[in-house]
């Protein structure tokens, strides 16, 4: 990797990896826990929100209480795992990772995926040789992203957070950028609808191809 390559830092769920079918069939599995009536994707959409439980806020109208969340959580990770096993990588995401690479870029992924979940998932579709780190959550579900977003960065030898670009799904991916001095852009095929992504006040756009190639645009600027 050259001294002044260009570095993106993927998001994984709802990014690379097409988990939607996975994401709101797990989160019907987590409602039922408390008797809520299943939302369609759009639906799921327009409100999602981090932390987790005020999106849950959002959809019942209070807070979900401590046990009530343990509940949930614990109903989302055990029904996302069955359902994951049938959804793949987006569109086109192999050969963007292998062109990205060869143009003598890098490339990381930083996902509130458990950690020890995601590494032989990511390692199961044969890309991770293109990574230079992955770093799923560690610690508690629910969170913001920016926190980690400093750990990760912080452990990339050689890339500097001018030249980064956060590519996710969520607005929660464009503050965890801004935290660490980096850019962002944000994919419209994943957890958030185009509107609510907007207001985060970076370039989004509608497929991962896009993604790439404003990515080097805004690092190169």
């Amino acid at each position: 990797m050259g001294k002044h390559a260009a570095h993106i830092v993927w998001d994984w769920n709802g990014t690379l990896f097409h988990d939607n079918d996975a994401v709101i069939g797990a989160t019907n599995a987590a409602f039922a826990e408390i008797g809520l009536e299943p939302i369609t994707l759009e639906q799921y959409r327009e409100v999602y929100c981090v932390p987790i439980p005020r999106f849950y806020e959002r959809l019942i109208g209070r807070l979900p209480t401590d046990a009530e969340w343990e509940r949930m959580d614990a109903a989302f990770h055990r029904h996302y795992t069955a359902w994951r096993a049938a959804c793949r990588l987006a569109d086109g995401a192999e050969v963007l990772l292998a062109d990205w690479r060869s143009a003598g870029h890098s490339q990381s992924i930083l996902s509130m995926y458990g950690h020890n979940d995601l590494v032989p998932l990511v390692r199961g579709f044969g890309i991770e040789p293109h990574f230079v780190r992955i770093d799923g959550r560690t610690g508690p579900s629910g969170g913001s992203k920016a926190e980690h977003m400093v750990r990760h960065v912080a452990a990339l030898a050689g890339v500097e957070p001018a030249r980064t670009v956060v590519i996710g799904d969520a607005a929660d991916d464009a503050i965890a950028a801004r935290r660490v001095g980096a850019q962002a852009v944000l994919y419209t095929g994943g957890s958030h609808s185009r509107a609510s992504l907007e207001v985060a006040g970076v370039p989004v756009v509608d497929s991962l191809a896009e993604a790439v190639a404003e990515a080097e645009r805004v690092a190169a600027a």
